[in-house]
This record gives C-alpha cells, structure tokens and sequence, in this order.
C-alpha cells in the first residue's frame, strides 16, 4: 500500500496592526487575516522495491446469479414469474441480474486497474452441479512477470473468461449454473504453486451471492438440528442430505487455513458478497450474513475507514475500521466501489512515490523540505516533484531509491507545511 503523509495540524495564529514609526516615516500595516498552518514530519525507510501482490479471484457462478438485481422492476417479471431461472431468463438489457451487473463492474475493473497486481481467475462451481474448482480460468501471469504489458494482457483475459459466461442461452451453453461448493473452491485455489510463495503478496478474492452448500463431507446431515437446509429439502431420499446445508464451518476453516498453511505464507481472503441473500431479514439470510462475517475475519483483510460512509450501508467505522469484515454489494455501483477500496488497498507501495491527501497537499514545493539519507534535495528534474499522487521522485534519486537494500536502505525525511 502506497504510504499516505497524514499531516498534524498545528494552529498558529498571528494578528499584527498598528503604525511603525522611524524618523520622518511612518509604516502603516492594515490587519490581516489570522494565518492557519498545518505541519509534519513524515520518515519513511525503503529496504527494497516491493513486489506486485497477487490477486486471485474466485467467482461464484451459480444459479443464483442469474436472479435479478432489483426483482421489484416490472421488466423482471415474465408471464406474471420473477424472472431468472434457465426456463425463464431475465432480458438484462431491461432486468439486470447479478451476473451482468458482475460482468459490468468487473469488466471497468479490469480496464482500469488491471496493473495494480498480478491478477488470475478462477470460478466455480466446476460443471453444472456442486463440484469445486479443479482448474484455473486464467492462470497469473507466468515467470514472476509483473511489467504493465504483461498485466495488462492477463487482466483483458481475465475479462474475456467473465464475459463468455452469458446470463442465458440454449443448452450446453456457458452460463451460471450449480451449487456454491465454497469451502472446497477455497481449498483448492489455496493449493494451487502459485500462490504459495513468500517474495509477494498473495490475495484471494472470493465474490459470491450465494449461501456456501454442496459439501459432501458435510458432518451432520439432514434432516438434524445442525443442518440448516437452503435447498427445498435436505433427506436422504433425495441425495441432498449433506450438500443441502449451510457450510459455513467448512468454509470459515477453509479462509483460515489459507492463512496458515505455511509458516512463511500468508494468503490473505477478501470477502465479497453480492446481491441480497445474506440481507433479507430471515433465518436464512442473518445466518448468511454471520457466514461471510466469519470468513471476513479469517481472511485478515482489514477494511479501512475513515467515516461511516466509507463501511457502506448498516455499518459503522470504529477506530479506522469497518465493523462488517467483508465488503457487502447489492447492484453494479456498490460492487464497483468495493472494487475501487480493494484496489486502493493492496496496490503494492511504489517506492518513488509518497502520497499526501489532496485536502491536506501544500500549495507549493518552497512548503516541502525532503531529505534522503540526511541530503537535502531541492526540487528538480533530477530529484523530486510535487504531483500526483503526491510527491514524486525522479531519474537517479528514484534509481537510488529503488536500488536500496535491508544492508543499504533509503531513508526519506518529508518536513511539509500547508498554509490555509
């Protein structure tokens, strides 16, 4: 993450007036208005260029991404049904669902921030059914590449594999289908080399409205107490004894064992729920929605805040973070956004640039004073300019910088004044 210079306010005022007398001339100064100025000192030391992390997404296309955004339109309705089964699909152009509002924001996503990581893809569940991920979409990108061709190109594919999906079509189609086998998806994406190595930073996003189910192993089948069945029927006549209940400890374990599966390893879980199962005011969706909590907080991906507004809605920011673990969407906008929050998160910090909040930025470069390894650098083409997304260091003191080291390492002093 790209370090922010937070700046300590200081209030100074001064008022000077008065008439100033010296032999034969008099000096009148009119009142001025009081002088606000805010200040820091910001240190920051560099022992090497961080690595691009990876960012693995893992996307729920069940069935029930098929179900409409908002089922209250009367474009959702077809022959008097809610719309959103393969006997009859919605018209997206009219009826939104959450797979094209999946595709829609996924789709910007990936355009504009497509270099931020090493990005891959992969879905599940696997066939028609409750199988899991057996296989990635899209690989991440090969030979530790990390240059902005080669991300850029594996975003564009990452967005092709989510685009050929279609809301609906004819049978044998690719289209959103199936069960939501979390637990086990979460497993096999965690297994996979690739993410396994502790030189970067290593994400798995999951993004899913579904209730995670279809877990054979599932201990306690139904009908029993401590299977909450989110099918018509979980008995055994049926086959849907274990694959019908709520898997939420398996999928809980599952993000935490991504965390611990090595020692040296850290593989971080961002959770995304889409749509709004998990919110509807009933057994079903306060059990979902305490689902995904604990999958949050196993993940270890802490949300940001700064106000109440940045958690979204029915949650509150508490101490610079949100309450709700997981990022909560309900149409293409609140996704997109969660999108943009995540994005702003595990941006790998560029090691030439110091970022300062454009409300808090002084107005000129004479306000900053910058040392590197106790040298006084003035702005210049050779040195340091103030531009987005702050200060930026330029030709060979950003060699310097990027050339530092645990036994050489480069230490930046930022003094900052902002006059208001």
């Amino acid at each position: 993450m790209r370090a922010k210079l937070t700046f300590l306010r200081a209030l100074v005022v001064g008022t000077l007036s008065g008439v100033l007398t010296s032999a034969c001339q008099t000096y009148d100064f009119e009142p001025v208005e009081p002088l606000a100025i805010s200040q820091t000192t910001e240190t920051r030391t560099i022992e090497a260029r961080a690595l691009k992390p990876n960012l693995m997404l893992l996307v729920d296309t069940s069935g029930s991404m098929t179900a409409p955004v908002n089922p209250t339109l009367p474009a959702c309705r077809v022959n008097g049904t809610v719309c959103g089964s393969t006997a009859n699909p919605c018209d997206v152009t009219k009826c939104p669902t959450r797979w094209s509002d999946l595709q829609d924001a996924m789709s910007s996503f990936l355009d504009e921030s497509g270099t931020i990581a090493r990005i891959g893809l992969a879905t599940y569940p696997e066939g028609d059914s409750c199988g899991a991920s057996s296989g990635i979409s899209v690989p991440l990108p090969e030979d530790e590449k990390e240059d902005d061709a080669t991300l850029k190109e594996n975003a564009r594919k990452v967005k092709a594999s989510l685009l050929a999906i279609k809301n609906s079509g004819p049978a044998g189609s690719l289209v959103p289908q199936g069960g939501t086998p979390t637990s086990s998806s979460l497993a096999y994406v965690g297994s996979r080399p690739e993410l396994r190595k502790d030189n970067r930073a290593d994400f798995v996003v999951l993004l899913t409205d579904g209730l995670p189910n279809c877990n054979e192993n599932y201990p306690t089948p139904g009908p029993s107490q401590d299977c909450f069945c989110i099918l018509s029927s979980c008995a055994p006549e049926s086959g849907t004894e274990r694959i019908g209940c709520l898997d939420t400890n398996a999928s809980v374990a599952a993000v935490k064992a991504l965390r611990n599966s090595d020692e040296k390893l850290d593989i971080q879980t961002i959770v995304i729920g889409f749509g709004t199962d998990f919110k509807a005011n009933t057994e079903a969706g306060i059990r979902g929605a305490a689902t995904l909590q604990g999958m949050g907080v196993e993940g270890g991906f802490e949300r940001k805040c700064s106000t109440n507004a940045d958690c979204g809605t029915d949650d509150t920011c508490t101490a610079g973070k949100c309450k709700r673990s997981f990022f909560e969407a309900e149409n293409k906008t609140q996704l997109s956004q969660a999108l943009r929050a995540i994005a702003e998160e595990v941006i790998a910090e560029a090691p030439c640039e110091l970022r300062i909040d454009p409300a808090e930025r002084p107005t000129s470069e004479e306000l900053m004073v910058v040392y590197l390894n106790g040298e006084r650098l003035s702005p210049g083409p050779d040195t340091w300019v103030m531009k987005e997304p702050g200060i930026v260091f330029q030709g060979s003191t950003c060699d310097r910088i990027e050339a530092s080291s645990p036994s050489a390492p480069a230490k930046i002093e930022v003094r900052a004044v902002q006059r208001r």
